[in-house]
């Protein structure tokens, strides 16, 4: 029986790992050396931890004066108060040791030539919504050579992975998680892992705007949906943050630290028209109502050279040759928003244990630990993976010293084996592709980041007839083995379940904050509102 289950491969899953193993080492402490396992459905360094382009914050003021309580006051600002302030000032505390843990496993961070040594050569910019440049980085890599060098240590510290095993369901006891299921996606095979501790770390739910996102396909909130039907507790599932700036034609994503460097938004007829480096949801508005006036938007970054460019900012130059077919060292880039970062996700407590379920535990974009609040202050979700996956990491672990040792019964295992044979029965009448581009479009268009009663409800309505036409829908592939066309139907599955709590809580949340806006009801009303949204499924 393992000690710490960790369910996803990506930047927080991998920090968890480390931390669990490197406490269960320190003399005096629990068992000695901690049988540890992720389990991704890809491969680590595929996860969406890659796609983080433009930094990490962290107040070490090393280009102009900043404090940590400026890191925590911009935090709270963003968040729109909607967050829990101790749990912020725990992630922004540890942001400068972070920093140097991460510096000292080798992230290769870039530097200034200032003399210095260590952490106090990391370069720095400023994202929007920060009032100083903070934001530490790795050119426009920083998650991908975040990942890499996570990746890398866990090989050295010889912790075991298992990839390709998608994320069935929690195996829990009396109210205690006790492992969970996976569909081995080589082989077709349903099995079970038992562990004394879990921590899901599968990231967030943006991918339910598909073709509409920044965000892999796979990025349906599995974890999410897992946790929900488990018992545990979801909260604040309305907060999806629009990231200002994905390419027009593709939606991938051009990091924020173009605007960082100095990146101007202009419309068709030349002009800006808005702060580029206020909070996502100010921008994200700007631009949407530019296109209700039959305008295009457009970020400029000429001015700034094709040297500096390719210094800073290599990355965004090859993706929009790429996708775009434009140079934007000469030319313009076309943009617009989409679903980028789900604030909401798993309700947890300030161990990061999951509302709910004892011995769960839950780090990154799926859970809500409250440091987001409504708007994600841009450079903080790499600071939370890893500041919080480590926390997560050592509570797993410590939870396994003193969890029980016998293994949980087959009851979960036999009903998630019946239920993956009954998908292989069912008829292949409706094609779910279709329904999951129309759950994207929907999503966006009703969904999105101007909101409104009327259209919230034609929603919820649409979704509910999505459910109960899932009874014709199936799969084409009748093979066992590496069956992507299973794989997806039941992430459009679990994309189905969370869809309903999304638009419930937008429709609950009467008041514009943050990255819910809601016409109508366009100011912010703390007497009523300043609270989460807590949802629940009770026997």
């Amino acid at each position: 029986m393992l000690d710490v289950l960790i369910i996803g491969s990506g930047g927080a899953g991998l920090t968890a790992a480390l931390a669990a193993k490197d406490i269960s080492t320190v003399d005096g402490v629990g068992l000695g050396n901690a049988s540890i396992l992720v389990v991704g459905k890809a491969y680590p360094t595929n996860s969406q931890t890659s796609m983080a382009q433009g930094g990490m914050n962290a107040a070490l003021g090393n280009v102009g004066e900043d404090h940590i309580s400026a890191h925590i006051a911009d935090t709270i600002k963003s968040a729109r108060g909607l967050c829990d302030e101790d749990m912020v000032r725990q992630m922004c505390a540890d942001a400068p040791q972070t920093i140097q843990w991460l510096g000292s496993i080798g992230v290769p961070f870039s530097r200034l030539d200032n003399g210095k040594s260590g952490v106090e050569t990391v370069a720095q910019r400023q994202m929007g919504g920060a009032s100083a440049k903070r934001a530490c980085y790795a050119q426009d890599y920083t998650g991908l050579k975040i990942l890499h060098t996570l990746y890398d240590t866990c090989l050295k510290e010889k912790i075991d992975f298992l990839d390709e095993h998608y994320f069935l369901n929690l195996i829990t006891e009396d109210g205690t998680a006790k492992g969970a299921t996976f569909l081995n996606i080589r082989t077709g095979e349903v099995k079970q892992i038992n562990a004394k501790s879990v921590i899901i770390a599968t990231g967030g739910y943006g991918s339910l705007y598909h073709g509409y996102t920044t965000n892999a396909y796979g990025s349906t909130g599995d974890g999410v949906a897992a946790v929900l039907r488990a018992g545990g507790a979801v909260s604040d599932m309305e907060f999806v943050q629009f990231h200002p700036t994905a390419l027009k034609s593709s939606s991938i994503l051009i990091s924020e630290s173009a605007r960082g460097e100095g990146g101007y938004l202009v419309n068709s007829d030349g002009e800006r028209f808005v702060d580029e480096l206020k909070p996502r949801d100010e921008v994200a508005r700007a631009i949407f109502e530019e296109f209700q006036k039959d305008k295009e938007v457009f970020l400029d970054v000429r001015h700034l050279g094709e040297e500096k460019l390719m210094e800073l900012l290599p990355q965004e130059v090859a993706l929009c040759k790429l996708h775009e077919h434009v140079n934007p060292a000469k030319e313009l880039i076309p943009i617009k928003p989409v679903a980028h970062y789900s604030m909401g996700g798993i309700d947890v407590d300030y161990a990061l244990e999951v509302t709910g379920i004892k011995g769960c535990f839950a780090v990154g974009e799926c859970s809500n630990a409250k440091v987001h609040g409504a708007n994600r202050l841009g450079g903080n979700s790499l600071l939370e993976i890893t500041a919080f996956g480590k926390f997560a990491g050592e509570n797993a672990y410590k939870h396994a010293v003193y969890a029980s040792n016998k293994k949980a019964d087959e009851t979960q295992l036999q009903q998630d084996k019946k239920e993956i044979e009954a998908i292989y029965a069912k008829e292949d009448a409706i094609n779910f592709y279709e329904k999951r581009q129309a759950l994207g479009k929907l999503f966006y268009e009703k969904v999105g980041i101007v909101r409104d009663n009327v259209n919230l409800t034609k929603a919820m309505e649409e979704v509910i007839a999505m459910q109960v036409l899932q009874k014709k829908m199936g799969i084409g592939d009748k093979n066992r083995g590496n069956n992507t066309n299973l794989i997806e139907y039941l992430e459009f599955q679990n994309a189905l379940l969370l869809a309903p709590t999304i638009i419930s809580a937008a429709l609950a949340r009467d008041e514009s904050r943050g990255a819910h806006y809601k016409v109508g009801f366009e100011t912010q009303d703390d007497e009523k509102f300043k609270q989460h949204i807590v949802l629940q499924w009770k026997d």
